[in-house]
C-alpha cells in the first residue's frame, strides 16, 4: 500500500484499525500484486477499496469507466456498487496486467460485468459511446487533464468523477519544496478544475487524496 505522507502515522493506522476488511480474495490479489508486480505500491488498498465501494454502493452506477486498472483492485471495489446489469470499463495500458486482472474479476464473480481495454486511454475513451455515471482516474498524473477533459462530457448530469493521488503525499502544498513533473501536473489539474465554472469539486483527504468532481446541472 503506498505510503501516506498526509496524515501521522499514528492516524494512518487507527483509521485502517477501523475500516472493514475487504473479502480474503481481495487479500490474496494485493499479495500476488507485490510478489508479481513492479510499483506494487499503485495498489488502492483497504481504506480506499473500501470507500469505493461504499461510494459505487451509494451512488448505484449503470456504467462505470475507470482509467489505469493495473492490477484491478479498485475496479472490482467500483464494480459491486453496478446495478444489476451495470457494466464496468477500464483501460491499461499494460497488457501484462489483464491476466492477473481478470483472475480476480472471476474470483469476486464480476467476470461478466467487467471489460479491461488495453491501450492509450486518450485514444481508447473517445471510442467509447456510452454515458458514465461514475468515472475514476487513476493512472499517468500528466495525464490528467487531458483524461479529464476527455471524461467530464462522457459523465451524465448525477455522476461523480473520482480523481485519486490529487494531494501527492502533500507534495502539492509545497511549491517552494516540490516542482517535479508529476508534481506540477497535479498542482495544475488541481487548479484547472478549481477554475473551471462548469463542476463543483472538493478534496478528500483519503490515502493519497481523492478528489470529487460533479457537473452543474444545466
Amino acid at each position: 500500500m503506498k505510503k501516506n505522507n498526509v496524515l501521522s502515522p499514528q492516524l494512518a493506522e487507527y483509521i485502517d484499525r477501523h475500516t472493514s476488511a475487504l473479502p480474503n480474495y481481495m487479500q490474496e490479489l494485493e499479495r500476488d500484486t507485490y510478489l508479481k508486480v513492479l510499483m506494487p505500491q499503485m495498489l488502492s488498498g483497504n481504506v480506499q477499496g473500501v470507500f469505493l465501494q461504499l461510494f459505487s454502493k451509494t451512488l448505484c452506477p449503470q456504467y462505470i469507466l475507470e482509467i489505469g486498472a493495473f492490477t484491478g483492485y479498485s475496479s472490482i471495489c467500483l464494480a459491486k456498487g453496478l446495478t444489476p446489469k451495470g457494466h464496468l470499463y477500464t483501460i491499461d495500458i499494460n497488457e501484462e496486467l489483464e491476466e492477473l486482472a481478470k483472475t480476480y474479476f472471476a474470483k469476486a464473480g464480476l467476470q461478466d460485468k467487467t471489460t479491461f481495454m488495453c491501450g492509450d486511454a486518450t485514444q481508447l475513451i473517445p471510442k467509447l459511446d456510452k454515458k458514465f455515471d461514475l468515472i475514476f482516474i487513476d493512472a499517468d498524473k500528466r495525464n490528467y487533464a487531458e483524461y479529464y477533459r476527455l471524461c467530464l462530457p462522457k459523465l451524465t448530469d448525477r455522476g461523480i468523477m473520482l480523481v485519486d493521488n490529487v494531494l501527492w503525499d502533500g507534495k502539492v502544498a509545497h511549491r517552494e519544496q516540490f516542482n517535479d513533473k508529476d508534481t506540477i501536473a497535479l498542482r495544475n489539474f488541481n487548479e484547472m478544475v478549481q477554475a473551471d465554472t462548469r463542476v463543483m469539486n472538493t478534496i478528500l483527504p483519503i490515502r493519497d487524496g481523492i478528489m470529487l468532481i460533479s457537473k452543474h446541472k444545466s
